[in-house]
């Protein structure tokens, strides 16, 4: 069942995806088992990130589907 959406920035995909596939790192994610990539984004900085992830925060669950 795909419920849940997470997001997140980090500067390691691969390590993150890693961790989040193995439940590494105790949190959201381990605790709602979210294992699945289904959007990256690749940005200038670290600020444009947190921008974007703000926004997609702001926004329905709904809204995010489409």
């Amino acid at each position: 069942m795909n419920s849940v959406l997470y997001t997140g920035i980090t500067n390691n995909i691969y390590r993150r995806m890693h961790e989040h596939k193995n439940k590494l790192v105790k949190g959201f994610t381990a605790k709602y088992n979210v294992d699945k990539l289904v959007w990256c984004e690749k940005f200038n900085s670290p600020t444009d990130a947190i921008t974007a992830e703000k926004k997609l925060k702001a926004g329905s669950d709904k809204r995010k589907l489409i």
